[in-house]
């Protein structure tokens, strides 16, 4: 905005709007609400707009709200025609009218469009940044089997982001992998609500069933033997299928639970698919060997 010709309250107003909106827009998102004392709408958006604001900061969203009865020259550069009038400003620029936003769900929803599209700096981009690559080490520990060194990276970043969800199942699976399942399912617990169907707890809950249903066997022979007498015993095979899972061999356990869907899908109440789907969320549905077993139980469910 130019001041040349302004009087000295319009050029403060500007040169406060250039301080307070501008500027901190180069890598923020400012949202400016343009309200009156005389409101009364605006005294009904305002705890909502404050509030989303606050939740929204960490994600490098601002509020600056501007009386439009004391800065008459910054609202008519805006076009204000009535209050209450929000907008989000990005590097200088309107990018979005929220005017229309008028419950916490619908401003909430705009605003995740709208971070989801420029490059704002944020202090969760930043912290995600720095945490990458110790996620990475602690998942390569667990991809190693060293569940120690697994947990104690965890544990560590935990102390920095306590409610990452990743961190918090990276630990719970840590724990699986050394056997302590009890403190893995009050890990899990713990977590905060709304994190619940997020799909790294999903997944640290499915090893965490997974090893509980999964009993360590020192000698296979016995059921193998049983499995070959009769291939339709399939308790005897799901509880091969379990060993070898508490043995390290997932090929193994996969192939036995795959051989009882073929034989019998539903067999109680199609509990080897279950454990199937159960072991594919552990290993990783993104994984190539996931994808390689995937194809072969829709084959033998489709055919």
């Amino acid at each position: 905005m130019a001041t040349l010709g302004l009087s000295e309250a319009d050029r403060k107003a500007v040169e406060d709007f250039r301080r307070d909106v501008v500027d901190p827009s180069r890598t923020a998102l400012v949202i400016v609400d343009f309200w009156a004392e005389w409101c009364g709408p605006c005294k009904q958006l305002a705890p909502i707009i404050e509030k989303v604001c606050a939740d929204y900061a960490a994600k490098g969203v601002q509020l600056v709200k501007i009386n439009v009865d004391e800065n008459r020259f910054i609202a008519a550069q805006f076009r204000v025609q009535s209050i209450p009038t929000v907008y989000a400003v990005f590097q200088g620029q309107p990018v979005a009218d929220l005017s229309q936003a008028r419950t916490e769900g619908q401003l909430k929803q705009m605003l995740d469009q709208i971070l989801a599209q420029l490059p704002v700096e944020s202090e969760e981009k930043l912290q995600a940044e720095e945490i990458a690559p110790l996620i990475a080490m602690g998942e390569g520990a667990l991809d190693e089997g060293d569940g120690e060194r697994a947990l104690s990276i965890f544990s560590q970043i935990a102390e920095m982001v306590p409610d990452h969800p990743v961190v918090i199942a990276g630990q719970a699976r840590s724990l699986v992998a050394l056997g302590r399942l009890d403190e893995a399912g009050a890990v899990l617990d713990a977590a905060p609500e709304e994190l619940a169907k997020d799909q790294a707890l999903e997944r640290a809950r499915a090893a965490l069933s997974l090893a509980r249903d999964a009993k360590p066997v020192q000698d296979l022979s016995g059921l193998e033997a049983r499995v070959a007498a009769n291939p339709d015993d399939h308790e005897a095979r799901f509880e091969l299928a379990g060993g070898r899972m508490a043995n390290g061999d997932r090929q193994g356990a996969a192939d036995a639970l795959l051989e009882i869907v073929a034989r019998d899908r539903e067999w109680n109440n199609g509990a080897a698919r279950a454990q199937l789907l159960k072991l594919f969320e552990v290993v990783g549905l993104e994984d190539p060997w996931v994808s390689t077993q995937r194809r072969r139980l829709s084959a033998i469910l489709f055919t």
